[in-house]
């Protein structure tokens, strides 16, 4: 797998070889509905299933939880525009898997390299919290994501995405416990690797802190490297 390989959004890796991703997905008719109301309320939003950014044969692949309101749901890319990209996008700058530490827009140039970011849920969930049924209606965008990408390293951002990524591969969730820093072997070839959803709540008090991170992406580099 490539170092060098990135995109930026729009560009065909980043969104057109987005592996089972359906751009009009309304399965879930509560996330449907809910996305009609935002759409009619902030119409300049993407308010629409939210595709992965990055390489499609990126040897790291980050799984959050679900678009925020204000980040990647009105800006169409994963943490883009809200505080839970602050410390993920900075700390992909600092360890090469992005060109620039800062993501605001979805056309401000940022590119990743050798890195995809997805969340387990692809639309936005009222008040950030989907229910077990759309977690595992969004799966199968998931497990197709995983196989077409086959990253060596999978990120889970919290047990949520943790818990999305175990039941792709159909294993048991109590044999896999989550922690910050635990690591499970999927298979020969991929590890997951967990941490805690980077959020405003963790950061501001202090679950997880910016040197907690740091320490997890130098592992993963060297995993990668």
């Amino acid at each position: 797998m490539s170092n060098a390989s990135a995109s930026g959004p729009g560009t065909e890796s980043a969104a057109g070889k987005d592996a089972g991703f359906d751009p009009h997905c309304r399965r879930c008719a509560r996330l449907a509905r809910f996305l009609d109301e935002v759409r009619a309320g902030h119409p300049g939003y993407h308010a629409a299933p939210v595709p992965s950014f990055g390489p499609a044969d990126a040897g790291l692949l980050i799984v959050g939880l679900a678009p925020g309101m204000h980040g990647a749901n009105a800006t169409g890319r994963p943490f883009t525009g809200d505080y839970a990209g602050i410390l993920l996008y900075a700390t992909l700058h600092e360890y090469g898997f992005a060109s620039a530490p800062d993501s605001e827009r979805a056309d401000d140039g940022l590119e990743l390299y050798d890195c995809r970011i997805t969340n387990a849920v692809k639309c936005l969930p009222p008040q950030n919290r989907p229910t077990t049924a759309e977690i595992r209606e969004c799966n199968g965008y998931l497990a197709t994501e995983i196989a077409a990408v086959r990253p060596r390293v999978i990120l889970a951002l919290g047990k949520v995405a943790h818990d999305a990524v175990l039941r792709t591969r159909g294993l048991a969730l109590a044999r896999h416990a989550f922690g910050h820093a635990a690591e499970h072997r999927l298979d020969d070839d991929t590890l997951l690797v967990d941490s805690y959803h980077c959020s405003r709540y963790n950061t501001q008090t202090g679950r997880l802190t910016p040197e907690m991170f740091r320490r997890l992406f130098a592992r993963i580099r060297e995993r990668i490297s």
